[in-house]
């Protein structure tokens, strides 16, 4: 048995992305943030739709149309293929963990 909050650690430099399953229908990953962001240039402009749960923390994204959506613990959103959307924060005190899955 696995748990979704195990194996966190103290420190974050990098934000840390563990699939927890994948197959050709469907990817669930872990995504572990500390204050972290996407890089400022571009936008994440995925083939596949995206569900994505805050567990722990707060998450703020920003969509290409001008959206911003902030998600704190038990927020979700779904966002559908093609739409360009970025992470423009995460809590700095604490480690954000994000559910996300990705679907066709």
């Amino acid at each position: 048995m696995s748990n979704i909050y195990a194996d966190i650690p103290s420190s974050i430099p990098n934000e840390i992305f563990n699939d927890l399953i994948a197959n050709d229908n469907v990817r669930i990953e872990r995504i572990l943030s500390h204050g972290h962001s996407s890089p400022e240039e571009g936008w994440y402009d995925q083939d596949e739709h995206e569900w994505v749960l805050v567990l722990e923390g707060q998450g703020v994204i920003e969509f290409a149309d001008g959206r911003i959506v902030t998600l704190s613990k038990g927020g979700y959103l779904n966002i559908p293929a093609g739409e360009k959307h970025k992470v423009i924060g995460t809590d700095k005190d604490s480690v954000t963990i994000w559910l996300a899955v990705f679907y066709c």
